[in-house]
């Protein structure tokens, strides 16, 4: 079966044309049942070695909350990539697949109990925490492991944003740091998050900053610390071009020579810039209405089983198949019974019939992790191509 879509300037700005050939093409074979995420794999590589090349010392572990399917954590795996996860259902799909230990962490400030004992059973011995009690557990459930701190760090400019939940100013990092040395435990390091999707070149530099008077600190009361976990937050393109990695590794990097010793090691965590332009998300349309002055239209897939993230701000760049018509205004709606299951309003599309295929771009990153089966709606199947 052929298919055809218009793809325009924009579309080819924002993803790899590569990437959209593969995935057109599949989509004129066979088609499986909508919706579905098709995965990249060359993209995949391609980001997996390019990722921490500009920073010295560094070592990539992918956030696997950001795409946890089993054949997509594999393909993670046999690239070299270690994994930062947070919970014991992440760590056995990583078990599954034969991850050793020493290429995971847990940079999850709070930890539940269950995890962490089974972490530090397989073998896990690098964890972030950022509280007392977080300590106490650690000494308790995890004796003698490496620990390091997490500071808190502006998050203005990133999509998702990630700066409320966890984190400590400098002076009660140090503390805790002090603190975990007495409990037994070794503090080898700081952490921070600039937030998910950080557009924001300079959030970086603060964050460095504020990492450093911590470390001098530190250094000072005689904790020689050994490791800067500089999270995540590379962005991807989803409705505009943002900053290139290249940009900000050489940004980081140069800070990093600047203020720390030339031994220090750095993990890096990106899970969005890992699969979030390797993916495209495809549903279909299954009805349209007009109501009031608005012109809806509805897919099979919604906020609840693939577009959570549509809550939070994030928006996406569609492609619709087999029209021809002017583009103009729809509401996008999901295929559940709740109002609350609305993706985005003023989409510019062309109208399409329902049964067609539309085409979700730079959908690789938290989709299929954020979905669940309500309403009956089935989360996307994940095919590699």
């Amino acid at each position: 079966m052929t298919r055809t879509f218009r793809v325009d300037r924009l579309h080819a700005q924002l993803i790899s044309k590569s990437t959209l050939f593969k995935v057109l093409n599949f989509l004129d074979g066979q088609t499986p049942e909508t919706p579905f995420l098709l995965m990249d794999k060359e993209k995949v590589r391609e980001k997996a070695s390019f990722i921490g090349r500009g920073i010295r010392n560094s070592s990539v572990f992918y956030a696997l909350k950001a795409n946890p399917d089993a054949e997509v954590a594999r393909l993670a795996h046999q690239l070299g990539l270690g994994f930062e996860i947070a919970s014991e259902g992440e760590l056995e799909i990583l078990a599954r697949i034969g991850v050793p230990p020493h290429r995971i962490i847990s940079s999850n400030p709070v930890k539940s109990l269950k995890f962490l004992r089974m972490a530090y059973e397989y073998g896990v011995s690098l964890f972030a925490f950022d509280s007392r009690e977080e300590v106490d557990k650690m000494a308790r459930y995890a004796p003698g492991s490496s620990v390091y701190v997490r500071l808190a760090v502006p998050n203005e400019g990133s999509e998702w944003p990630l700066s409320r939940k966890f984190g400590v100013e400098l002076q009660e990092a140090l503390e805790l740091l002090l603190f975990a040395s007495q409990k037994g435990l070794t503090p080898v390091g700081i952490t921070f998050h600039v937030g998910s999707q950080c557009t924001n070149l300079y959030n970086w530099s603060i964050a460095l900053d504020k990492a450093k008077r911590l470390w001098d600190a530190a250094a000072e009361r005689g904790l020689n610390l050994s490791l800067l976990n500089i999270g995540g937050g590379y962005p991807v393109n989803y409705t505009k071009a943002v900053l290139e990695i290249d940009t900000i590794e050489q940004n980081i990097n140069r800070l990093i020579c600047e203020k720390f010793p030339d031994s220090v090691q750095i993990h890096l965590e990106p899970g969005r810039a890992v699969v979030g332009d390797a993916g495209i998300l495809v549903s279909s349309v299954i009805g349209k209405a007009r109501r009031g002055d608005d012109d809806w239209l509805y897919i099979d897939v919604g906020v609840f089983n693939g577009l959570m993230e549509t809550l939070g701000g994030i928006r996406y760049t569609y492609l619709v198949e087999g029209s021809n018509a002017p583009k103009k205004p729809w509401t996008l709606a999901g295929p559940s019974c709740d109002s609350f299951d609305v993706i985005d309003e003023n989409v510019l599309l062309e109208e399409p019939e329902v049964g067609n295929l539309l085409l979700i771009l730079s959908g690789g990153a938290y989709t299929i992790s954020y979905a669940s089966e309500f309403n009956g709606f089935s989360i996307p199947a994940t095919i590699l191509i």
